[in-house]
This record gives structure tokens, sequence and C-alpha cells, in this order.
């Protein structure tokens, strides 16, 4: 049986019929298969008050397809599934990480979440990211003094990213928000319509995740009035704009914790977890971030909840920010035996629903966000665990000198069809909601970049770029990956823009991205469609998104393997190939068609 053959569900409008259902509702979700397949019935498992209770489905042939379905009960808050498909005495189960013929666990069933979805802007856009130091100043920017604790650079000059050097955290370029404001025509050109920037809070580093208050905008970047300019200028383009707030730590050097520090019967010292001897929990034994207490009353209300706290201010004019990026949202509200991240979670959405009609909430996860993501809280997550590590796996030069994530060993090369069960596995874990409102990325300022992880090829670079933008998720794309910039590790890829330098920018990759956000927005199957694997082998991977207004074929190879065939279906019009020539005269490429 091919892979186009086999059962098939997930979560989009051609197999779900309400992906935000009300709870006490009944939704029809549907099983494909086909004509030829033997199957004798289907069965709808889901849990009801977590007991397994089964609904028989409905068979529907039209065509060569074969639709199995069922009303689902929606009875709890978060509803599981999954189909039991008979054969004769064979038994298999779907579930969101496939088809399996033995028992599993529920972890991987399908879900229905009885919770508003992300908005439409966060899950139809491109999110561009800027790291503030690196990205570009303006003429302003000569005239502020540089503080005591940074280290001056020229913009020219080398990060300094190796080994403990106390310098990298230090070392100050000089970017801030008058000059984003000034290269939104670049944005705009690789296609991007959300801006996200790392954190404008003050903090005694360039990256600024230690922030001194969260209550003003650092003047280096010029302060509230220039983030009010960017908002502002942000919006006039109709796009949307997205700040980073550590709700995990603060800086050593933040009002709260120096108040805290000096006096034990100061008021904020229940928003730290202080012990006996004046020690106290900080984030993975850094002690310039102090990890704050969300068990404690008082700090939630100063942070996540309700109007005046950290994250409703910015949320409300004069600076209108439309959601955030939750910095270490994974260990937010986690600490030994205490665990209230879902509280914390759903506090800050809370908030952020209260002020604005479609705010987006986004939290960090660079692991498994598996639960934390199918609620009320995070809309999604930045998806390394089921997309960034399965792509580079993909495409990786054994050679590249770019450093894996997290990893005390280098990143593997994998072949498609690991990789292609990676990303099942992630799918059925996070669930079809939260994977499609996640950030699909091959980089960041946390990672090496993805034109080192290629060994410098081009090609390659722009076929994971292909990937980044046809599967489900969102794209997210960090400055510099458009024009091929390099990056050994995270602190390396925060390389200054070279805007002095366009002689060095890969053009041909800065339009790839401009065209692949086009083809995105242009076709809606890649935003909201189905998924299904049409073609796997070692060198390329083939998929089908499918939605009930069209249906796109994907096919991208990482070397020069031959074309493939792939029965059953008839190709339209050819959309998209990140290499000129035809298909089986070229090396690494992606290409895209609508099918006929």
């Amino acid at each position: 049986m091919s892979l186009l053959d086999q059962p098939h569900h997930d979560g989009s409008p051609l197999y779900v019929d309400d992906e935000a259902p009300g709870l006490g509702e009944t939704v029809r979700v549907r099983m494909r298969s086909v004509a030829g397949d033997p199957i004798d019935e289907v069965w709808l498992r889901t849990t009801y008050d977590a007991e397994p209770v089964y609904h028989p489905t409905a068979r529907l042939e039209r065509d060569r397809v074969v639709w199995w379905e069922a009303g689902l009960p929606v009875r709890n808050p978060v509803t599981h599934y999954r189909f039991l498909v008979v054969r004769g005495e064979e038994q298999e189960w779907l579930t969101g990480a496939g088809v399996v013929s033995y028992d599993v666990p529920d972890a991987a069933d399908f879900r229905l979440a009885a919770f508003p979805q992300a908005p439409d802007w966060a899950r139809d856009g491109v999110v561009y990211q800027v790291f503030p130091d690196r990205f570009a100043r303006s003429a302003a920017a000569d005239d502020r003094p540089t503080p005591e604790w940074a280290v001056p650079a020229a913009w020219e000059d080398e990060v300094v990213f190796e080994g403990t050097d106390p310098r990298t955290p230090l070392q100050l370029f000089g970017g801030d928000l008058d000059g984003i404001v000034e290269h939104l025509d670049h944005v705009e050109a690789t296609g991007a319509d959300i801006l996200y920037t790392t954190p404008v809070f003050p903090g005694e580093s360039n990256h600024r995740y230690n922030a001194t208050t969260f209550t003003q905008v650092d003047p280096l970047l010029g302060g509230n009035d220039a983030y009010e300019r960017l908002s502002g200028a942000v919006h006039a383009r109709g796009w949307r704009i997205l700040g980073d707030l550590t709700t995990n730590h603060t800086g050593d050097t933040h009002e709260w914790f120096r108040a805290a520090h000096a006096d034990p019967d100061d008021p904020h010292r229940s928003f730290y977890s202080f012990d006996a001897d004046g020690s106290y929990e900080s984030w993975m034994g850094h002690h310039t971030l102090p990890k704050v207490n969300h068990a404690d009353r008082n700090l939630r209300a100063a942070m996540v909840e309700g109007p005046d706290s950290i994250v409703g201010r910015w949320l409300q004019p004069p600076f209108d920010v439309d959601g955030w990026r939750i910095d270490v949202a994974n260990m937010t509200g986690r600490l030994g035996a205490v665990d209230v991240t879902h509280e914390v979670a759903r506090a800050v959405r809370r908030t952020a629903e209260a002020l604005r009609a479609d705010p987006l909430v986004i939290g960090e996860h660079n692991h498994d966000a598996t639960g934390d993501v199918d609620g009320d809280g995070w809309h999604g997550t930045m998806n390394y665990s089921g997309f960034s590590w399965p792509v580079w796996a993909w495409v990786r030069d054994p050679a590249s000198p770019a450093r894996p994530f997290g990893r005390p060993v280098p990143v593997p090369r994998r072949t498609g069809g690991e990789v292609v069960d990676t990303i099942r596995a992630w799918h059925g874990a996070l669930g079809w909601r939260a994977v499609s409102s996640s950030w699909n990325i091959l980089g960041s300022h946390d990672s090496a970049r993805i034109r080192t992880l290629v060994g410098g090829d081009a090609a390659v670079h722009r076929v994971a770029a292909g990937l980044q933008f046809t599967l489900p998720g969102v794209p997210m794309l960090f400055a510099g990956d458009e024009i091929g910039l390099e990056g050994v590790n995270g602190e390396d890829a925060r390389r200054p823009m070279p805007w002095d330098d366009e002689d060095a920018w890969d053009l041909a990759t800065l339009a790839t991205y401009g065209e692949l956000a086009a083809l995105r927005r242009g076709h809606v199957a890649l935003r909201r469609g189905g998924l299904r694997w049409a073609h796997v082998d070692d060198d390329v991977i083939a998929f089908v998104r499918e939605h009930p207004v069209e249906s796109v074929l994907v096919v991208a190879r990482r070397t020069s393997a031959p074309g493939v065939e792939i029965p059953g279906l008839t190709l339209g019009e050819h959309l998209l190939g990140t290499e000129p020539g035809h298909p089986d005269e070229v090396g690494p490429r992606l290409d895209v068609w609508t099918l006929g």
C-alpha cells in the first residue's frame, strides 16, 4: 500500500467540521481511505471523562475515496479521539502519529480543544525575528553614551562568542528601534507581516533577558517613544508586532529583586524563592537571572494578571503590542514540586484576550511541549522539536561546524524516512491545532544559522526554507537568514546585519523567501490544509497539503536524486521551483504544484 493509500485523518477542515467547538457540541469528523482497501468497519474511539467510548462511523464512497464519518461529542475541554480500523480479524489504530497495528497509549491521539484558537493573522502570517542590538542603528544611536557594563563594538566588528568569554553578553553594537523602522521595507521584501523583537526592556546585557525593569523601554534602544514609533510604523503597514517577555526570571539588577534581596521584610521578597541563608533560585544556576515565584499571588498580579500587569500594560495604547512570545515558557511556574505553569499560561492569555480582540501568545519551548499547548494557555510553541531538529538532521552537511542546540554531540544526518517519522511523532504529541499555530524555525538567536548548518550550500538552504513555508505551521525567519548570514551557534548567529555590504548578500535566497511567502499567502492549502505524505526515501520527501478548495503537492530533495513517480496524482500548475531548469537536471530542489 502506498503512503497516499493509507487511512488518514488530521485536524484540518477536510476532516473536521469545526476546529474550535464549544463544550457540549457534536462535531462531524472523517477518516479517509481508498476504495481498494478491504476495510470492513471503522470505529471512532473517544474518551468520556477519561473512559473510552466507541461510536460507529458511516461509510461514504466518492470516486476512489471512501470517507468514514461520525459525530464526535465534545464532552471535555480537550477531547481525545482515534480511529479503530477493522479488516476481518485484523485491527489497527489510526492516531495523530500514524497507523499502528498494536495498542498504543493515548498520548498521540487526535484532539479537539473547546477554546478559541489562535487568531487568523497569526496562523496566516510570516514572522520576522529581530535581535535589536544587531539589526540596525539609527543616527540617534551615535549620541547615546555607552553604559558602564558594556563593551562597545563597531558595526563591522566580529561577534565574541567562543567558550565562556565574559565579553559575549556585554558586547554592545548599539542597534536601536528607530533603526528597525528605517529598514521595514527590507522586512517587507521577505514577505513577513509579523515583527517579533527580542526584549526591549533595559538589562545589563546585549540580549536584555536580564531585565532591570519591565515598565520602560531601554533608553539605549530609544526609549518608550521609539517603541511607540516602531509599533505605529508596523501597524501602518497592516502588520502585527509581538513583544518578548521573560516570565520565568528577572535580572539580578531588577528593581523587584534589589528590594527583595536588600530587605527580608520587603513585600517583593515573596516574588522570588529565597532560602533561609539568603540564597535564591535562579535560571539554570545563573545567579544573575533570579527565578520568580508564580505560586505567589502578588507576583502574578504584578506580572501576568489584569490590565495593570506587565503583560497587560504593553498591549494597550500607546504601544499596542499584538501579543507576546513568552521566554522560557516551559520552565515558567515550575520549580521542584511546584507546577503552576498552566495557571500562568491561562493568566497571560486571559489578560491578553481581555485587552485585545485577537492577541497571540506563543510559548518558547525548545523540547517537548506536549500538554502545554492544547488548552487555553499558549496558542503554540517555537517548534524546535517538531520542525527544526528533524529538518536540520535532513539537510545538515556532515562537515558543518554548526553546533547543536543544547546537545553534547553533533547534529545527526538522517534519512527522509527518519525525518518524516519524527515529524509524525511530534504532530501526534502536540496535536494538529497547536502544530498549525506553532512556529516553523530554521534558526533563531539561540541557535546556529541554517546557512552554516548546510555547509554554505545556498540550494540546500532554499530547500529547507521551502519546507519551512509549506509544512503545517507558521514560518519564522531570523533576520539575516534571508541573505545567507552564517553563525556557528546562537551567540555567533547574532551577527550585525551588513547593510553597507550588499555585495555579500545572497539576493537569490532573499528573492526565494519573498516568493515562498507569496506562495503561502496565495494558497489556503499551504496555510490551513491537511498533510498527507506522498513519497519518502533517503533524499526525497513529497507531501500533499489538502483543503476543501484546493490541493498542493510539494516535492523536496536534498541532493541530485532522480525524480520520483507518485501514482494517483494529476499535476496542475507548477507554482514554484527553487532552482531554474528541469527538475531531473538539477541538484537540491523544492517544487510545488497544484493538483489537477
